[in-house]
């Protein structure tokens, strides 16, 4: 049964007994230094380190997977890793959203092909068309740096991990930033608006290294991914939608990167 989003008691029970509003402030705080909360504040030093350069916005380059090794299969481990490290900051979350008696189908982790498939893959083209043209307008407008998905070599893996990678961002994202975020500020008693706008803000934030279209187009995808969360209680569609414009862009820029001019 959906749970619609009200204002709860100070303290939520869970199996280990009542869960102090300090508690959960703590852990919410736990959970963000050690996962995109940090990521938030490394992306903003990133953007005002861009800023302060003498070039431009848009003639600077960010890059999203990048090689961390010159031996191939030294670089496949190490991208794993990556991945890894992305499926257990989501695992986390959902952890303990169970460990305080939250269900995780209650949370939105309940899977149904015949609805999670054609909302996840609607929401992505709802998404992914505005969001490559704002992204291009912000470039042409130098408020965003140039962003590389994959700069990748041609190795075997390549489009395999791209592919993992996706799914670890969208995985880690929506089960963070929405499931257990959206669900810990419920239990807070943090009404549904600012519950919402604190969950945009804090995708935009890890987003800022892109520049400000980064941000801007980030929190308005977290808005929408909110809003049809709180409706729905449903996390495949998001994280379905999410992993299908990362596969995209990832995969997508690596195969057309020099044979395009479109491309920043």
């Amino acid at each position: 049964m959906q749970i619609p989003w009200k204002l709860l008691p100070s303290a939520v029970l869970c199996k280990t007994g009542a869960v102090s509003p300090r508690a959960i402030r703590i852990e919410l705080l736990i959970v963000f230094t050690v996962t995109l909360g940090m990521s938030g504040v490394r992306s903003l030093l990133s953007l005002i380190d861009s800023l302060l350069k003498p070039q431009a916005l848009s003639d600077q380059k960010v890059a999203l997977n990048v090689p961390q090794s010159t031996l191939s299969l030294l670089d496949l481990a190490k991208q794993l890793t990556g991945v890894i490290t992305l499926l257990a900051w989501g695992a986390l979350g959902a952890y303990l959203l169970w460990r305080a008696g939250v269900a995780l189908r209650e949370a939105g982790l309940r899977w149904s092909a015949r609805i999670d498939l054609p909302r996840g893959i609607g929401l992505a083209a709802l998404i992914g068309i505005p969001g490559l043209a704002l992204y291009l307008g912000a470039h042409a407008a130098g408020l965003a740096l140039t962003v590389q998905p994959s700069t990748l070599g041609g190795h075997w893996w390549r489009v395999p991990v791209l592919m993992l990678s996706a799914f670890g961002n969208a995985w880690a994202e929506e089960v963070l930033v929405v499931g257990y975020l959206l669900t810990r500020l419920r239990h807070l008693g943090t009404g549904r608006w600012q519950a919402l706008a604190g969950s945009a803000v804090l995708r935009g934030s890890y987003h800022l290294y892109q520049g400000f279209g980064g941000f801007i187009g980030n929190a308005i995808m977290g808005l929408v991914f909110g809003y049809l969360y709180q409706r729905s209680t449903r996390l495949w569609p998001l994280i379905i939608a999410h992993t299908v414009l990362d596969v995209v862009a990832f995969v997508g820029y690596a195969l057309l990167r020099g044979h395009v001019g479109w491309l920043p």
